[in-house]
């Protein structure tokens, strides 16, 4: 339920940024799709791909932190690497009964049927980072505490996993230092103990300046395997971290330092990498500040893609406020949730009472932005589900931008309630081909509605 007045907290950062700075940053906001989440902020991406999607993890930095408060985890997930769904937050720190605070960079990865999420937090009977992880039979969750305890402490943080191809998954994390573990087939217990992995400067560079670190691995590792070479990619040098990697024979190494892929850049202090292939391509995550407010407690996670040198290695990568190229396109002739976004800009989401994530919080003038939208020969009408408490108001369907060509505007009555849900409909006319959908929300002041889906007919 939510209380009035519907303002959220991101509005009032918003509010706080100068008007020179507005002036500054919404023509490129207007055009950019990097971030990929706006409405929060998140950070430490981990992206999984299952069954023709990724599934993105992340945490999520509370608005206004001063240091790193967060609080739960979030999953997002996309087709086409452009048009991203909120799926809300299937797991928090209440999900582990022992942890008291710090949902800080985890990952997730599927076998048996099931989805394990590997997850640092700090133990509430002794101060202490430990590794949780939890499961649940949904990559969207909602995640459960698989074990009721710790699978490992030992006070360091930032775990990822990765099975290879014998079966035998791993078990990585750590700051300062880096470990691994074997762990078992039921990927909730392990055989033998923690073994830490040498921290030389042959495997992981020379770091300067720091008699008591002396090479570049910081935290955050990413390990993976590609053409029969392992990868682990890392948060290097702190502060500000860039991101580098090293390569290995095998998953416990020896490890060979092969350079910077991401140069320290972005306005945030820290970085966290995650690396896969989808759909023929290979896709970088990281994070920044980028977003007004963005900084090195208010994260936002982006995304590349590149192509590996011939010899396996990386190009450097820098970041853009483009990101990737989008996959295909758009049908808007099936049902899409209204939380499927490319760029929002006023915009909130929150769970809907009929299942999934509703968008709300809409004042006059608020949108999304849906990108590649194909209509083919052309939409003859547009549907929506729609709720309001509020005074109700109209969607705009815009191509292009938010002040381009209207081929539609549906009215949104007041319905009594947030979560009180109808479906109102209107004809369209003039959206035929691909474009970017722009839906724009329009009415009196205050919040005006909230919309759960809309389709194309």
């Amino acid at each position: 339920m939510k209380l009035a007045p519907r303002l959220a907290p991101r509005h009032a950062i918003a509010a706080m940024v100068s008007l020179l700075c507005i002036a500054t940053l919404l023509p490129a906001v207007a055009r950019a799709d990097n971030p990929i989440v706006q409405h929060i902020y998140t950070a430490d991406p981990a992206p999984l791909v299952h069954n023709g999607r990724v599934y993105l993890y992340t945490g999520h930095d509370e608005d206004g932190s001063t240091w790193f408060t967060m609080k739960e985890w979030r999953v997002w997930s996309s087709a086409d690497m452009v048009n991203w769904t909120d799926h809300g937050s299937p797991l928090n720190l209440a999900t582990f009964s022992w942890a008291k605070s710090d949902a800080w960079a985890g990952q997730a990865v599927y076998r048996n049927g099931k989805f394990y999420w590997y997850v640092p937090v700090t133990s509430r009977a002794t101060g202490r980072y430990a590794i949780g992880v939890a499961v649940s039979d949904s990559p969207t969750g909602p995640f459960r505490d698989a074990i009721g305890r710790p699978l490992v402490e030992n006070g360091e943080i930032d775990p990822s996993v990765f099975i290879d191809d014998n079966g035998q998954a791993y078990l990585y994390w750590g700051n300062p230092n880096l470990w691994y573990l074997r762990l078992n087939a039921d990927m909730i217990s392990y055989s033998g103990g923690p073994t830490q992995i040498p921290l030389t400067t042959a495997g992981f560079g020379t770091r300067t300046g720091d008699p008591n670190r002396p090479t570049l691995y910081e935290e955050g590792p990413w390990v993976y395997k590609r053409n029969g070479l392992y990868y682990n990619v890392f948060a290097a040098k702190c502060c500000s971290e860039f991101i580098a990697y090293s390569t290995a024979p095998g998953p416990t190494g020896p490890w060979t330092y092969r350079g910077t892929i991401m140069p320290t850049q972005g306005s945030s202090f820290t970085n966290h990498p995650g690396v896969i292939d989808f759909n023929g391509s290979s896709y970088f995550f990281y994070h920044n500040g980028a977003l007004p407010g963005g900084g090195g407690y208010t994260r936002s996670v982006a995304v590349e893609k590149f192509s590996y040198n011939a010899d396996g290695g990386f190009p450097t990568i820098n970041m853009t406020t483009t990101g990737a190229p989008q996959i295909g396109t758009l049908n808007p002739y099936v049902r899409q949730e209204a939380e499927t976004i490319a760029w929002g800009s006023g915009i909130e989401t929150e769970p809907s009472s009929e299942g999934g994530m509703n968008i709300g919080w809409l004042a006059n003038g608020d949108w999304i932005k849906v990108k590649g939208v194909a209509f083919g020969a052309g939409a003859a009408s547009f549907s929506a589900r729609v709720a309001s408490a509020g005074s109700g108001g109209a969607i705009e369907l815009r191509l292009d931008s938010p002040t381009g060509t209207v081929v539609g505007n549906c009215n949104v009555p007041v319905t009594g309630g947030w979560q009180t849900w109808t479906s109102v409909s209107c004809p369209v006319n003039g959206a035929t081909g691909t474009h970017d959908l722009y839906l724009k929300f329009t009415g009196g002041s205050g919040n005006l509605f909230n919309v759960n889906w809309w389709q194309f007919n």
